[in-house]
């Protein structure tokens, strides 16, 4: 049942339900002023010391569905009837449970993951969980938990604050591309030194997603440096593009790897023609009414800019456009369009990263871009663009559509509509020339850009990430994609081509 979570979700509910077992044995010695891991742990545990919100006494229960019968009145009321029977104490197998939650956490803590997920709730609880069990902080389980954790904390003289997650692997791809379009060759010293740092990060062991997925082969990569049990389709899409545009050396197995990810990457379309971000249809709705499901993020849903994002990498290797993997994907396109012609971002704020990626996408892998449903992605990303020439969009947008293509100019949403818009064609058009001149008038001396706005998604309405590369690789990379459109090619050559008829 678990594995029919979204990732995440996942190691959060197992160490839950360890703390929700022994929440009153919990006490952390040690000097708070010192230890930051003790600080966070004390305040999470204890947010009433602290005032700082002034929700302590709120009502944080979901509330009950105005129908009667629905799946969350259900969940609320089967849920009632729990707590009234926990007096009772009947539980046969609450220990073997809780031992299994146990192995299962420890498991996924060990060598090749940086902290359970990599990713802060689900190390944060790791911690709690581990300290309710009865770990002493001397041992080897939580030292090792409490470095990854520290990990995160970012210690500066102005400001203590912790990052949800690190993003090497993804930033280092991203950056690759955006140099190699730009025009440096594939056997530039600092690309072949990224491309074999990232093809040594590859995954090759058969983590929580075999559960769903039945592909025998496991490769793929993660997020972040080390988190071997979760390599996602984002990533590996873009690590893959990334790879392409190297000069392989002999020694590296490259194209080996190449054909193995990329079919562990087609492994995970699902059933619906698009592809999620962990997992291979995850996407029970009813599962997110339980009451855990409180921030609408326990589903691993398939998306529109993976999807595209997908597109992108087969049309560059020359993939078949014809076979069915193809058509069932653009058909999931047509169905997610929304009715002003924009697409929804799931993993990027927000609608102009969802239409910029869907267009990229299409037109990568050959499509009619003439096409009318395609053109009005592009007129609505028109349709948004500020007085300044730029694009600006905020997290707002995930609660509340009515402000979507409405924000502040940023460099990094600026290129991507700038994108999205040379994938139809035509790059004289006003749009493209005004944007061109935006991102040329804001860079700084240095050839950076200044962008304070968040433009990263996390989870929708819950927390959102700023990515700092993002304000310097994407207009690099927008810059860089209208020069090549205007030499006539829409990507730089690369070293895999598909043999698939």
């Amino acid at each position: 049942m678990v594995y029919q979570f979204e990732q995440t979700i996942r190691e959060v509910l197992k160490d839950d339900k360890l703390y929700e077992n022994y929440r009153y044995r919990f006490d952390y010695p040690g000097d708070l002023k010192s230890d930051k891991v003790a600080v966070v742990l004390d305040r999470f545990l204890r947010p009433g010391d602290y005032k700082a919100l002034g929700t302590e006494q709120s009502d944080l229960r979901l509330p009950r569905s105005e129908r009667f019968w629905t799946w969350r009145n259900f969940f609320l009321r089967l849920n009632d009837v729990l707590k009234v029977l926990h007096p009772l104490r009947i539980r046969p197998t609450r220990k073997r449970a809780l031992e299994e939650a146990e192995r299962w956490m420890l498991e996924r803590i060990g060598q090749g993951s940086d902290g359970l997920a990599a990713v802060y709730p689900a190390m944060l609880n790791c911690l709690i969980a581990l300290r309710v069990l009865g770990y002493s902080k001397e041992h080897p389980a939580y030292k090792k938990a409490a470095q990854d954790f520290a990990g995160l904390f970012v210690d500066d003289p102005e400001d203590f604050r912790i990052q949800p997650c690190l993003s090497p692997i993804w930033d280092t791809a991203i950056n690759l591309i955006s140099l190699a379009e730009s025009g440096l060759s594939a056997d530039n010293p600092a690309l072949c030194r990224a491309a074999k740092w990232l093809l040594d990060k590859e995954v090759r062991i058969r983590g929580d997603w075999a559960f769903n997925n039945s592909h025998p082969e496991a490769s793929g990569w993660a997020f972040e440096y080390n988190n071997v049990y979760y390599p996602d389709v984002d990533d590996t899409a873009m690590v893959l593009m990334a790879l392409r545009l190297a000069k392989p050396e002999e020694t590296w197995g490259l194209e080996a790897a190449f054909r193995r990810a990329l079919d562990w990457q087609l492994s995970f379309q699902c059933r619906d023609g698009g592809w999620a971000a962990f997992d291979k249809n995850v996407t029970t709705p009813w599962l997110e009414d339980m009451p855990f499901a409180d921030h609408n993020a326990i589903l691993d849903p398939t998306c529109s800019d993976l999807t595209a994002r997908t597109l992108e990498l087969l049309g560059y290797i020359n993939f078949n456009p014809k076979v069915r993997s193809v058509r069932d994907a653009i058909h999931y396109l047509i169905e997610t369009q929304e009715a002003d012609g924009s697409w929804y971002g799931r993993w990027g704020v927000n609608y102009i990263y969802g239409t910029w990626q869907v267009l990229r996408g299409l037109r990568a892998i050959g499509h009619d871009m003439t096409q009318d449903w395609i053109l009005r992605g592009r007129d609505w990303l028109e349709s948004c663009q500020n007085d300044d020439g730029g694009w600006g969009e905020t997290c707002v947008t995930y609660e509340n559509s009515a402000m979507k293509g409405i924000g502040k100019s940023t460099a990094s949403q600026t290129a991507w509509a700038i994108m999205g818009i040379c994938a139809c064609g035509d790059l004289n058009r006003t749009s493209i020339q005004r944007g061109l001149r935006f991102l040329l008038s804001s860079q700084k001396s240095n050839g950076s850009w200044d962008e304070p706005e968040i433009t990263g998604t996390g989870f929708p309405g819950v927390f959102y990430l700023k990515y700092d590369m993002y304000r310097q690789n994407f207009p690099l990379l927008a810059l860089a994609t209208y020069v090549n459109y205007r030499n006539g090619f829409i990507t730089q050559p690369g070293f895999y081509q598909s043999s698939r008829s």
